[in-house]
Formats: structure tokens, sequence, C-alpha cells
């Protein structure tokens, strides 16, 4: 069985009005609900966060270790101002 502990929190006027809205909504049997979905909802973000930026690190890593050369970034911003404007260009109507 899972324990719990009693914490007290200060949350602004508006937040309040949406936990009581939806517990007097029904979407939430009490107060605790709303606080605990959105504590989950903010972990989930977190381990989200964590993820990308351990992924962040090892393509950066990856590209560290890469002996090749690389392409020049002038060569890659030619090429996305080709691809762009081509894609202006096709979503513009002749006249």
């Amino acid at each position: 069985m899972t324990t719990t502990d009693k914490i007290s929190i200060a949350l602004p006027a508006e937040m309040v009005a949406a936990v009581r809205a939806a517990v007097a909504t029904g979407e939430y049997a009490s107060n605790s609900e709303v606080v605990r979905d959105a504590l989950r909802d903010w972990n989930h973000k977190r381990r989200l966060r964590q993820q990308g930026v351990t992924a962040l690190r090892s393509a950066w890593q990856e590209a560290l270790a890469d002996s090749e050369g690389g392409v020049a970034s002038d060569d890659v911003l030619d090429r996305l101002e080709r691809k762009y404007q081509a894609l202006l260009d096709s979503a513009t109507p002749p006249a």
C-alpha cells in the first residue's frame, strides 16, 4: 500500500479556481486528484525533456567523434535557401 503525506501549497487564485472547477464538474473526485494528475504530467514532461537532452548529447558526441569533414555551413544555407525558394515559387500562383 502506498503511503501518503500531506503538504500545504499556495496557489494563485486562478489555479485554485481551475482546481475547484475540475472537482465541481466531476472531472476529478478531489483537489488532491487534480494535483496528483498535474504532478504526473509534470514528471512525464521532465522525463521527456531529459531524454531529449540525453539524445542531443549523444548526437553531439557522435558528431565530435566523426572523422569526416562534414558540410560547410554556407553550402547548407545555400541548399536551404534554394529549397524554400522553390517551395515559395510553387505556392505562388502565376500572374
